[in-house]
Protein backbone atom coordinates (compact mmCIF):
# COMPACT_ATOMS: atom_id res chain seq x y z
CA UNK A 1 0.00 0.00 0.00
CA UNK A 2 1.88 3.37 -1.11
CA UNK A 3 -0.20 5.87 0.25
CA UNK A 4 1.13 7.36 3.36
CA UNK A 5 -2.15 7.88 4.85
CA UNK A 6 -3.05 4.52 4.92
CA UNK A 7 -0.27 2.93 6.27
CA UNK A 8 -1.48 2.75 10.14
CA UNK A 9 -4.89 2.16 9.14
CA UNK A 10 -7.93 3.25 11.05
CA UNK A 11 -11.80 5.07 9.74
CA UNK A 12 -13.55 7.11 11.40
CA UNK A 13 -17.55 7.84 10.38
CA UNK A 14 -19.49 10.68 11.70
CA UNK A 15 -23.58 11.30 10.95
CA UNK A 16 -25.47 13.91 11.62
CA UNK A 17 -29.28 13.23 13.40
CA UNK A 18 -32.26 15.09 14.66
CA UNK A 19 -30.11 17.45 17.58
CA UNK A 20 -27.59 14.75 17.39
CA UNK A 21 -24.39 13.19 15.98
CA UNK A 22 -22.84 10.14 16.25
CA UNK A 23 -19.20 9.39 15.52
CA UNK A 24 -17.46 5.84 14.77
CA UNK A 25 -14.13 5.00 15.23
CA UNK A 26 -11.83 1.78 14.71
CA UNK A 27 -9.18 0.55 17.61
CA UNK A 28 -6.17 -0.55 15.40
CA UNK A 29 -3.06 0.80 14.94
CA UNK A 30 -1.44 -1.49 12.39
CA UNK A 31 1.67 -1.09 10.30
CA UNK A 32 0.39 -2.03 6.84
CA UNK A 33 -0.62 -5.94 7.48
CA UNK A 34 1.16 -6.05 10.90
CA UNK A 35 -1.54 -5.31 14.32
CA UNK A 36 0.58 -2.89 16.87
CA UNK A 37 -2.17 -1.82 18.85
CA UNK A 38 -6.10 -2.69 19.46
CA UNK A 39 -6.62 0.10 22.03
CA UNK A 40 -5.13 3.16 19.55
CA UNK A 41 -7.44 6.53 20.53
CA UNK A 42 -8.43 8.81 17.15
CA UNK A 43 -11.35 10.31 18.19
CA UNK A 44 -11.08 13.01 20.87
CA UNK A 45 -12.97 14.87 23.21
CA UNK A 46 -12.75 19.01 22.40
CA UNK A 47 -15.75 20.18 24.45
CA UNK A 48 -18.94 19.15 26.18
CA UNK A 49 -20.58 18.73 22.84
CA UNK A 50 -17.72 18.40 20.37
CA UNK A 51 -15.40 16.20 19.10
CA UNK A 52 -12.67 15.77 16.25
CA UNK A 53 -11.53 12.66 15.04
CA UNK A 54 -8.22 12.22 12.72
CA UNK A 55 -6.95 9.18 10.38
CA UNK A 56 -3.20 9.26 9.52
CA UNK A 57 -0.16 8.35 10.80
CA UNK A 58 -0.65 7.41 14.20
CA UNK A 59 2.24 9.77 15.61
CA UNK A 60 0.48 12.93 13.99
CA UNK A 61 -2.80 11.80 15.23
CA UNK A 62 -1.76 11.82 18.78
CA UNK A 63 0.72 14.96 18.00
CA UNK A 64 -2.40 16.90 16.54
CA UNK A 65 -4.75 16.06 19.06
CA UNK A 66 -2.57 16.68 22.41
CA UNK A 67 -1.56 20.47 20.74
CA UNK A 68 -5.60 20.82 19.70
CA UNK A 69 -6.57 20.66 23.77
CA UNK A 70 -3.38 23.27 24.59
CA UNK A 71 -5.04 25.87 21.68
CA UNK A 72 -8.50 25.02 23.27
CA UNK A 73 -7.97 25.27 26.89
CA UNK A 74 -6.14 28.76 25.94
CA UNK A 75 -9.73 29.74 24.33
CA UNK A 76 -11.30 29.01 27.07
CA UNK A 77 -9.44 30.87 29.30
CA UNK A 78 -9.86 34.14 26.90
CA UNK A 79 -13.10 33.80 25.75
CA UNK A 80 -14.42 32.42 29.01
CA UNK A 81 -16.64 29.78 26.64
CA UNK A 82 -16.15 26.65 25.04
CA UNK A 83 -15.57 26.59 21.58
CA UNK A 84 -18.56 25.85 18.99
CA UNK A 85 -18.00 22.69 16.12
CA UNK A 86 -18.01 25.54 12.95
CA UNK A 87 -14.77 27.58 14.70
CA UNK A 88 -13.18 23.94 16.12
CA UNK A 89 -12.90 23.33 12.19
CA UNK A 90 -11.56 26.48 10.91
CA UNK A 91 -8.91 26.37 13.61
CA UNK A 92 -8.20 22.77 12.66
CA UNK A 93 -8.36 23.73 9.04
CA UNK A 94 -5.84 26.70 10.04
CA UNK A 95 -3.32 24.80 11.88
CA UNK A 96 -2.98 22.20 9.16
CA UNK A 97 -3.06 24.96 6.34
CA UNK A 98 0.17 26.58 8.46
CA UNK A 99 2.20 23.84 7.90
CA UNK A 100 1.24 22.65 4.30
CA UNK A 101 4.97 22.74 3.62
CA UNK A 102 5.64 19.67 5.95
CA UNK A 103 2.24 18.52 6.41
CA UNK A 104 0.51 16.63 9.06
CA UNK A 105 -0.43 13.11 7.33
CA UNK A 106 -3.54 12.81 8.92
CA UNK A 107 -7.19 13.78 7.73
CA UNK A 108 -9.59 15.18 10.36
CA UNK A 109 -13.50 15.26 11.28
CA UNK A 110 -15.37 17.22 13.55
CA UNK A 111 -18.82 16.75 14.71
CA UNK A 112 -20.76 18.17 17.58
CA UNK A 113 -23.97 20.59 18.07
CA UNK A 114 -23.85 24.31 18.19
CA UNK A 115 -25.13 26.63 20.70
CA UNK A 116 -28.95 26.00 19.14
CA UNK A 117 -27.96 22.21 19.57
CA UNK A 118 -27.95 21.80 15.37
CA UNK A 119 -25.45 19.08 14.87
CA UNK A 120 -22.47 20.12 12.67
CA UNK A 121 -20.26 17.57 10.48
CA UNK A 122 -17.41 18.75 8.43
CA UNK A 123 -13.72 17.49 7.30
CA UNK A 124 -10.69 18.62 4.92
CA UNK A 125 -7.62 17.45 3.63
CA UNK A 126 -4.21 17.08 4.91
CA UNK A 127 -3.41 21.06 4.04
CA UNK A 128 -7.00 22.34 5.51
CA UNK A 129 -9.51 22.48 2.19
CA UNK A 130 -12.61 22.02 4.36
CA UNK A 131 -15.85 20.40 3.47
CA UNK A 132 -19.73 20.78 5.49
CA UNK A 133 -22.74 20.68 5.00
CA UNK A 134 -23.25 16.57 3.83
CA UNK A 135 -25.33 14.48 6.33
CA UNK A 136 -22.20 12.00 6.45
CA UNK A 137 -18.80 11.41 6.12
CA UNK A 138 -16.41 8.84 6.55
CA UNK A 139 -12.16 8.91 6.21
CA UNK A 140 -9.97 6.67 6.51
CA UNK A 141 -8.96 2.82 4.67
CA UNK A 142 -12.75 1.93 4.95
CA UNK A 143 -14.35 4.97 3.72
CA UNK A 144 -15.08 3.77 0.38
CA UNK A 145 -16.45 0.59 2.56
CA UNK A 146 -19.12 2.87 4.60
CA UNK A 147 -20.62 4.73 1.47
CA UNK A 148 -22.98 2.32 0.38
CA UNK A 149 -24.18 1.73 3.71
CA UNK A 150 -24.15 5.24 4.71
CA UNK A 151 -26.21 6.21 1.58
CA UNK A 152 -28.41 3.12 2.25
CA UNK A 153 -29.48 3.78 5.94
CA UNK A 154 -28.48 7.31 6.70
CA UNK A 155 -31.99 9.73 6.46
CA UNK A 156 -32.75 12.67 7.73
CA UNK A 157 -33.87 13.67 11.62
CA UNK A 158 -32.67 10.32 13.27
CA UNK A 159 -33.15 9.64 16.75
CA UNK A 160 -30.03 9.28 19.13
CA UNK A 161 -30.98 5.49 19.12
CA UNK A 162 -31.45 5.10 15.35
CA UNK A 163 -28.26 7.38 14.62
CA UNK A 164 -26.50 4.62 16.47
CA UNK A 165 -27.61 1.64 14.89
CA UNK A 166 -27.24 3.43 11.52
CA UNK A 167 -23.28 4.39 12.28
CA UNK A 168 -22.94 0.74 14.34
CA UNK A 169 -24.34 -1.27 11.46
CA UNK A 170 -22.18 1.13 9.11
CA UNK A 171 -19.36 0.88 10.43
CA UNK A 172 -19.12 -3.10 11.67
CA UNK A 173 -20.20 -3.54 7.81
CA UNK A 174 -16.98 -1.83 6.50
CA UNK A 175 -14.70 -3.25 9.62
CA UNK A 176 -15.47 -6.80 8.11
CA UNK A 177 -14.14 -5.89 4.50
CA UNK A 178 -11.43 -3.87 5.38
CA UNK A 179 -7.83 -5.65 6.84
CA UNK A 180 -5.94 -2.19 7.69
CA UNK A 181 -9.24 -1.34 10.25
CA UNK A 182 -11.20 -3.51 13.05
CA UNK A 183 -10.51 -4.86 16.33
CA UNK A 184 -13.95 -3.45 17.18
CA UNK A 185 -15.22 0.39 17.24
CA UNK A 186 -16.35 2.79 19.37
CA UNK A 187 -19.29 4.70 18.93
CA UNK A 188 -19.79 8.23 20.57
CA UNK A 189 -23.30 9.75 20.34
CA UNK A 190 -23.37 13.22 20.85
CA UNK A 191 -26.83 15.51 22.15
CA UNK A 192 -27.28 18.35 24.17
CA UNK A 193 -26.96 16.47 27.31
CA UNK A 194 -23.45 15.13 26.15
CA UNK A 195 -21.66 12.67 24.97
CA UNK A 196 -21.88 8.55 25.33
CA UNK A 197 -19.15 6.35 24.11
CA UNK A 198 -20.07 3.01 23.27
CA UNK A 199 -17.53 0.30 22.34
CA UNK A 200 -18.72 -2.52 19.97
CA UNK A 201 -16.82 -6.11 19.00
CA UNK A 202 -15.89 -6.82 15.55
CA UNK A 203 -13.92 -9.58 13.81
CA UNK A 204 -10.91 -9.98 15.99
CA UNK A 205 -8.80 -10.79 13.02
Amino acid sequence: MSNIFNFHGGSVLAIKGKNCVAVAMDRRLGAQYKTVSTTFQRVFKMTDKCVAGFIGLGGDVQTIGADLKYKLNLYTLKENRQIQPKTLSWLISNMLYGRRFGPYFIEPIVAGLDENNEPYISTSDSIGCMTDGDNFFCIGTASELMLGACESFVKPDLEPEELFEVASQCMLSALDRDAFSGWGAVVYIITPAGITARTLKARMD
